[in-house]
């Protein structure tokens, strides 16, 4: 889950919870170049399943444990296929959907499949696996493993939530609300329940059953598919919390499980909002403390100085929105999600510093490359992805949230409180749900695992969007896990962090060794 911009919202949609867009994000402004220089497979390939693992199977899906998956070349260098999964799982025998996942085949001696999920909800683990993995994984995990992607139900590829136009999304995104009067708030409210009966009629019955739960569902049909009677699994952000629920549902199928930039599934979605609040603004003041000891910095002072030269810059803007080179309107929102979206990555950090130096001079097309960059807008005017409408999809399933105008207004004091940079950009996520067509099918609670093995957790001590202590939490909750915390600044450790952490959980994923409980470094 991240703190991801919804359509139509003029301040709680600046943030979302997905490691890949911060992977991509760094790849693209860091100027790296995405090869892989191992030698795939590209001859079509069918794969039978497996009776002992058909044999497992829930009651009732015995038809989907048991399809024979095609895997055809794709992509240049890798293969693909569609998965077929009840659209209902408490209607099995109904309509159905396809979920299409992407397989980069191992380069050396295969042990077994590495399901990837890089977080959101509603990123994209085909992409992931397609232009990644040649450069975030190491050569032991990739002689190891066939890494296999996919698109959870409602993403992209995947029977996705479909809402509005480009056009309409660039038109969405530019709208600007006072949603500190009635009037403001009713305005958001309208067009949220225009955009949700658009992304109902647009979507179809999909919709109701995008949750987490049924996506977990899906993760053992695909283990299923791919032939391992374990699930191996790769977990990043969002993707925490779908390993979580997965190893809560089938623990006894759990096998390598890798969990880093950990979700807390006990918590509330207001207590979820908090938490980033705070940690968005502990991460702007370690950017400000970073920009400040380098040649060129826009800021000038202390750290508490730069940062309120900042909170200056934003107010100006949602005084007066600026025009960006291209002609378009730069409101504070928009500003914002420029602002925040190098946060997830320090390696993004100069380009943060950039896009500033710009910004205080007046010109904020940077800043707006920014924000275009984390909503998945390409420089042409396309947008990418379908992932804030799945974001919102999905959040609206997997968490009751309070939408009372009183309530919501009380939390935004709140908010201003623990993140004065942020925290009034954070505020009014209620309304994002209030007018859902379908209501949530979860209530928050503390993760159940029951199975044999061991599972890896890991934080970092500088996440905006997953706060370390949640890490800790859901280590506790599953009780057979090791936890390792990198102190670091962005979002996630694994495939950017050190050899402390990388070396630990190369060793665990390709060997089983566990890692030493409680490693900090």
């Amino acid at each position: 889950m991240t703190a991801r911009p919804l359509p139509a919202r003029p301040r709680s949609w600046v943030i979302g919870m997905r490691a890949a867009g911060a992977m991509a994000l760094a790849m693209v402004l860091a100027s790296c170049t995405l090869i892989d220089g191992g030698n795939r497979s590209q001859e079509a390939s069918t794969a039978k399943a497996d009776p002992s693992i058909v044999a497992s199977a829930p009651s009732g899906l015995e038809q989907f444990y048991s399809q024979e998956v095609v895997w055809e070349s794709c992509e240049s260098e890798f293969q693909c296929a569609k998965v077929k999964v009840p659209m209902d799982y408490d209607k099995p025998e109904g309509d159905t959907i396809e979920l299409a996942a992407l397989r980069a085949p191992s380069t050396g001696n295969k042990t077994g499949s590495l399901l990837v999920n890089p977080g959101g909800p509603g990123a994209s683990g085909y992409d992931f696996v397609k232009d990644a993995s040649g450069t975030h994984f190491s050569q032991p995990v990739r002689d190891a493993y066939d890494l296999v992607g996919f698109d959870p139900r409602g993403v992209k590829r995947s029977a996705p939530v479909t809402c509005m136009t480009d056009a309409e999304r660039d038109a969405a995104r530019a709208k600007i609300y006072d949603l500190d009067t009635d009037a403001g708030l009713e305005a958001a409210r309208a067009d949220n329940k225009a955009i949700a009966a658009q992304c109902a009629e647009q979507t179809g019955p999909v919709l109701a059953h995008i949750d987490t739960v049924s996506s977990a569902k899906d993760l053992d049909i695909l283990r299923a598919v791919v032939n391992d009677t374990k699930l191996n699994y790769l977990g990043y952000s969002y993707g925490t919390f779908l390993g979580s629920t997965y190893a809560s549902l089938f623990p006894d199928n759990v096998g390598r499980m890798v969990l880093d930039g950990a979700l807390d599934p006990s918590i509330s979605n207001e207590e979820l909002t908090r938490g980033q609040a705070r940690a968005f603004e502990k991460a702007i003041r370690a950017y400000v403390a970073s920009c400040l000891e380098q040649d060129g910095c826009p800021l000038s002072g202390t750290v508490d100085s730069g940062v309120q030269q900042l909170r200056d810059l934003i107010a100006a803007v949602e005084q007066t929105p600026r025009t960006a080179k291209d002609g378009r309107v730069v409101n504070a929102t928009m500003f914002v999600s420029g602002l925040i979206t190098p946060l997830y990555n320090d390696q993004s950090w100069p380009a943060l510093t950039q896009a500033l130096e710009a910004a205080m001079t007046g010109d904020v097309s940077l800043m707006l490359r920014l924000a275009d960059l984390g909503a998945d807008r390409a420089a042409n005017g396309t947008y990418t992805s379908n992932s804030t409408f799945a974001f919102n999809a999905i959040n609206c399933l997997d968490y009751p949230m309070d939408s009372d105008t009183a309530a919501m207004r009380a939390e935004q004091q709140r908010l201003m409180q623990d993140s004065p940079t942020f925290g009034y950009f954070f505020a009014y996520g209620g309304t994002n749900c209030a007018d859902w067509p379908h209501k949530n099918t979860r209530t928050p609670a503390p993760v159940e695992y029951k199975g044999d093995s061991p599972i890896v957790v890991i934080g970092t001590t500088g996440d905006p969007a997953t706060p370390v202590e949640w890490a800790a939490s859901l280590r506790k909750q599953l009780g057979n896990a090791t936890l390792l915390t990198w102190e670091g600044e962005g979002h996630t450790a694994y495939g950017r962090s050190n050899s402390c952490i990388e070396d630990p959980v190369d060793s665990y994923l390709v060997s089983g060794q566990v890692p030493a409980d409680n490693t900090v470094c």
